[in-house]
């Protein structure tokens, strides 16, 4: 098994300090996964867009200690100490430490940085997460410096998964899929794997600007919203669905069929906020503004016939997705007519990217 695997590479040599740095970038579930089992394993398989600008650097310096009995570490957010981050910290530490066994004969300093609000609904755990998991990797390849790349990237995704689900989909990129399916060659819930097949020239260069509709944190985190699924009443139609859903994505991303694609995303997001406002206890995560930009996107796409959508994650804020070909014009309808929706009139111009980068 490949989680007996990822415990061959043991520590056999002394490292006394050093430090490591990764960038990686947040993404954007086109079919999503809500509901997980113990062991964060998905209860449904999704597949996502890696994003390019909406990263997380993390610098990981460590330290060799005397006293090995428990994990030291410290933590910043903009040069600014977040004691507050360190039970999560030490949550990931505790699940991922059989797979990596030096983590406690080290004093930890993480420094890390977004370049995007933190909390609000941009996968900040997913590119957070994944940064950290590919700086502990960097630590365990200074021991082992013969480390296949494809046991790296794997370990990488595997281990950020125990800290957030969807920042396994973050290591690689430009399409992710995470959760096993039998139409996806080689597909895991332990990690995420590249998208297996050819996809059409429709989706390369793909576009993403996020508009800030709230840049405050969630009312309610993902953790929470995830373990509403397990007494939801739709919760198993709703993972019927999505696995239908990726295999009809699989064929639309080969296919290049723009029209499919929308009715698949746009659903697929307002699915997710529907299984939110029927669970117990229900919650809205959308705004006001969310939906009028939802309404301005509908008007545009039946005016213009451009292929343009929205998706969602768990937050107020819209992804609009379009092909590199409608830049000229979706940057135009955005700035003259969806400006006025965001906080303080802020959104993020985004596109597919390649995965996290080592600096």
């Amino acid at each position: 098994m490949l989680i007996e695997q990822f415990n061959t590479y043991l520590i056999d040599s002394e490292l006394q300090d050093g430090s490591v740095s990764w960038q990686s970038p947040s993404n954007i579930a086109l079919v999503k996964y809500w509901g997980k089992k113990d062991g964060q394993i998905p209860a449904n398989t999704s597949v996502s867009f890696t994003l390019n600008n909406c990263k997380t650097i993390t610098e990981l310096s460590f330290s060799k200690k005397e006293n090995n009995n428990q994990f030291s570490f410290e933590i910043f957010l903009d040069n600014e100490a977040k004691p507050e981050f360190s039970p999560k910290i030490e949550t990931f530490f505790k699940r991922i430490e059989s797979y990596v066994p030096f983590l406690k004969d080290y004093h930890f300093i993480i420094k890390t940085e977004n370049t995007f609000p933190h909390s609000s609904g941009i996968a900040s755990s997913a590119s957070g997460m994944s940064a950290l998991a590919l700086c502990v990797m960097s630590i365990e390849k200074l021991h082992h410096p013969d480390m296949p790349e494809d046991y790296f990237n794997k370990k990488a995704s595997f281990l950020a998964r125990l800290g957030s689900g969807s920042a396994c989909r973050s290591i690689e990129g430009d399409l992710v899929v995470w959760g096993t399916h039998p139409e996806i060659e080689g597909s895991s819930d332990l990690f995420g794997v590249k998208f297996p097949y050819a996809v059409h020239q429709n989706f390369k260069n793909y576009n993403d600007t996020i508009l800030l509709v709230d840049k405050g944190e969630k009312q309610v985190s993902s953790t929470v919203g995830h373990n509403l699924m397990h007494n939801h009443p739709f919760a198993l139609k709703r993972f019927d669905q999505a696995q239908e859903n990726i295999t009809k994505i699989k064929s639309v991303l080969q296919s290049g069929d723009l029209e499919e694609f929308i009715k698949i995303v746009e659903s697929e997001a307002l699915t997710l906020h529907a299984m939110m406002m029927t669970s117990l206890p229900y919650f809205i995560l959308m705004k006001p503004n969310t939906l009028q930009i939802i309404n301005k996107i509908w008007e545009f796409r039946t005016k213009t016939k451009l292929p343009v959508c929205f998706t969602l994650d768990a937050g107020a804020n819209v992804h609009v997705l379009y092909p590199e070909a409608c830049t000229d014009q979706v940057l135009e309808f955005i700035k003259t007519e969806l400006v006025a929706y965001c906080q303080n009139g802020h959104y993020i111009c985004d596109k597919i990217g390649f995965g996290a980068k080592k600096l």
